[in-house]
């Protein structure tokens, strides 16, 4: 979800700013781009040892999502061509899941933008054991959907993502966005999701065996 459909990254990012001003913690461009992709309480100890804090990594955790869900209210950043290509893949009747480490909250408001039953499954970072770069989250969501991950394509922007996916043995469409993402087995690379078609994502298993 953050930074594949809605690029959210500067929410988390402004959010984790205001919290190393607030606590008179350190932080750095460095530091937000480290945690890019990752599962939110890995998240937390992360902010928690780095800014020096007293709080639990939970707690950390809810504190950046109050700061993230206020300044959703104000506007949810989609990304180029996401709404459409949910809007054909929906009208082709193709089954989509969710799968996102951010939590059901902050999900909320975004899933709310679109049509009832867009995703048929949702999988959030509190729902699962081990977040990514595990492969539990995608192979939650393929059992969920009742298919075979081998048969899912997953869109990520992230390298822990991108991780996640293929590890569960996902085709992986990686649209760069915040970081860069490195070359991987069942990885293929657009830059962006603007003018995808159902067509084009079926394709993409043939393009990975050349």
């Amino acid at each position: 979800m953050d930074g594949t459909l809605v690029d959210t990254e500067p929410y988390w990012i402004d959010t984790e700013y205001a919290m190393a001003e607030r606590y008179g913690g350190t932080w750095t461009e460095k530091d937000a781009m480290q945690l890019v992709g990752n599962d939110l309480v890995s998240s937390g100890v992360y902010i928690k040892e780095r800014m020096g804090l007293s709080q639990s990594p939970e707690e950390v955790v809810e504190e950046l999502l109050d700061g993230v869900v206020e300044r959703l209210a104000a506007g949810v950043p989609w990304r180029p061509g996401a709404r459409e290509l949910l809007t054909e893949l929906t009208g082709a009747g193709v089954r989509l899941a969710l799968v996102t480490m951010s939590y059901a909250r902050f999900a909320a408001p975004i899933l709310a933008q679109l049509p009832p039953e867009t995703f048929r499954v949702v999988v959030t970072g509190e729902q699962v054991a081990n977040g990514k770069p595990h492969p539990e989250p995608y192979l939650t969501a393929a059992a969920a959907l009742g298919v075979d991950p081998a048969r899912c394509v997953a869109i990520e922007d992230s390298g822990t993502g991108a991780r996640s996916a293929e590890a569960a043995g996902c085709t992986v469409l990686v649209v760069q966005n915040h970081v860069p993402v490195p070359d991987g087995p069942r990885r293929v690379f657009r830059d962006t999701l603007e003018g995808l078609s159902v067509a084009d994502l079926a394709a993409l298993e043939s393009e990975l065996l050349g």
